[in-house]
């Protein structure tokens, strides 16, 4: 076997994940398998699977060191907003906004 092909060979390992499910213990998942969300502005987040066995999705948090693995292995990811609840303030705004004519047709209008 030549050095291209060897590489060409070692490429094609899958890495190999280790986690846990909640019902089912330890299992074993790909990179594809797990979907990272990282905070905005942040070096953490949390990872989801679904068990290979119960089917089950999971969350888990993830720390800098998780992500840094993850990300390593070549997880993909999503930044995902840490803008908190909506506030009565904002809830109040929108139902005056409500009331007032022409609402739908404008926010037809902006697509």
């Amino acid at each position: 076997m030549n050095d291209e092909h060897r590489a060409k060979r070692s490429n094609e390992k899958m890495t190999t994940i280790r986690t846990t499910c909640t019902r089912c213990g330890d299992v074993e998942l790909t990179t594809a398998d797990i979907g990272l969300e990282l905070v905005a502005h942040g070096a953490t987040g949390s990872y989801r699977f679904e068990c290979p066995f119960c089917g089950v999705v999971q969350r888990r948090p993830a720390n800098e060191r998780v992500v840094s693995i993850l990300l390593a292995t070549g997880v993909t990811y999503e930044v995902v907003s840490t803008a908190g609840p909506i506030t009565e303030e904002e809830i109040s705004v929108f139902a005056k906004a409500l009331d007032q004519d022409g609402w739908f047709s404008e926010l037809v209008s902006q697509g």
